[in-house]
C-alpha cells in the first residue's frame, strides 16, 4: 500500500489513545504491533505525545491522558478544512463543542467535539502533520466506527457536519459513506475501483469511510462511543500476545462478514478491535455488531 500524504474532508485521518501511563501504553503496543515511538513534546512540557510509526510512517499516537481522566481512551480524529467552521456546523446540528478549536504547535489546528448523543471524537485541520501515512496493513489503523442508540439521528448530525451518507450493505452491516471520496481513493491507487468489484465489494463501498454500528437494545451498559479497529494478520494470535502483554479479551475471536475480528483492550482498559481480512467469510450474516459494541 503506497503511504498517505493528506485526506479529503469529512475522512477520518489520525487516532491517538490517552493514557495515564503513557510509557505503559508504549511497552504494550510496541509489543502488540511492532511499533517504534518517538515523544514530539518540546523538553519540559508536561505531558507527552509519542507518535507510533511502522515502516517509518505515521500510524498512531500516544499521549497522556488530560488532568483527572482515569479512563484510558483511543480517539478518532476527522480531516477538515476548517476546525473552527466544524465546530459551528457541530453546535448547530445539536452537538457540543468540548474543547474550542485550539493549535497543535505547528502540526495543525483542533476541536473536541460530540454528537447527539454524546459520542466524541476530534476534528483535523493539517498544517505540518497529515494524518496517518500507513493505514490498511496489518498493525495500522483499517476502520473507525460510530456504536449509536439513535442512527436516525446520527445521519442527520453526521450529514450535516460532514456531509455523510449511511450505505446499507448485504448482510445488514451498515456504513458511513462520503460521496466522491472513491474519486480521491483512485488518484493515489489507480485500478482500486476495478479491484474492490472484482473482490465482491458492494456498490458504493469505494465511497464508505467509517462504521454505522446501532447499540441493540439489550446492551444497556455500552455508551454511544466511536471505536478504533487495526489490520492484524492473525485475530486470534493478537488475542493471545495482548493478553500475554498485559491487556483483556474482551470479545473472543469471531467470524463476521468479510473479517475475523477481536475486541481487546490494553492494560489500562483503552478498547480497540483487531481485525483480518477473510473474504470467504463476506457472505456472512451480520454477526458483529453485539460483540463490536463492546469496542
Amino acid at each position: 500500500m503506497p503511504e498517505r500524504d493528506g485526506y479529503t474532508p469529512g475522512v477520518p485521518c489520525w487516532i491517538d489513545t490517552s493514557q495515564p501511563d503513557p510509557e505503559a501504553a508504549v511497552a504494550f503496543y510496541s509489543g502488540l504491533f511492532g511499533w517504534d515511538f518517538e515523544d514530539v513534546m518540546p523538553p519540559g512540557a508536561p505531558g507527552k505525545y509519542l507518535i507510533a510509526r511502522q515502516r517509518g510512517g505515521d500510524v498512531a499516537a500516544v499521549a497522556s491522558a488530560p488532568e483527572g481522566a482515569s479512563q484510558a481512551v483511543w480517539n478518532t480524529y476527522i480531516w477538515v478544512q476548517s476546525a473552527d467552521d466544524a465546530a459551528a456546523k457541530a453546535r448547530q446540528a445539536g452537538g457540543r463543542v468540548l474543547t474550542e478549536p485550539f493549535d497543535v504547535m505547528e502540526a495543525g489546528r483542533m476541536a473536541v467535539l460530540s454528537d447527539r448523543e454524546g459520542a466524541q471524537f476530534c476534528v483535523w485541520q493539517a498544517k505540518q502533520h497529515r494524518g496517518a501515512q500507513i493505514v490498511n496493513e496489518p498493525g495500522s489503523l483499517n476502520f473507525n466506527g460510530l456504536h449509536t442508540r439513535d442512527p436516525d439521528g446520527a445521519r442527520s448530525f453526521y450529514g450535516s457536519v460532514f456531509g455523510w451518507e449511511a450505505l446499507g450493505l448485504p448482510g445488514g452491516a451498515q456504513m458511513w459513506r462520503l460521496p466522491g471520496y472513491g474519486d480521491f481513493l483512485e488518484q493515489g491507487e489507480p485500478g482500486l475501483r476495478r479491484r474492490m468489484a472484482e473482490g465482491g465489494a458492494p456498490e458504493g463501498f469505494e465511497d464508505v469511510v467509517a462504521a454505522l454500528n446501532p447499540i441493540a437494545g439489550d446492551q444497556a451498559d455500552v455508551t454511544p462511543h466511536w471505536s478504533v479497529t487495526f489490520g492484524v494478520d492473525d485475530a486470534d494470535a493478537t488475542a493471545a500476545t495482548a493478553s500475554e502483554l498485559g491487556g483483556k479479551v474482551v470479545a473472543a475471536p469471531f467470524d463476521a462478514p468479510w473479517v475475523r475480528m477481536a475486541v481487546l483492550a490494553d492494560p489500562q482498559g483503552a478498547r480497540f478491535i483487531a481485525s483480518k481480512f477473510v473474504p470467504e467469510n463476506r457472505d456472512l450474516a451480520g454477526q458483529a455488531g453485539s460483540a463490536a459494541a463492546a469496542a
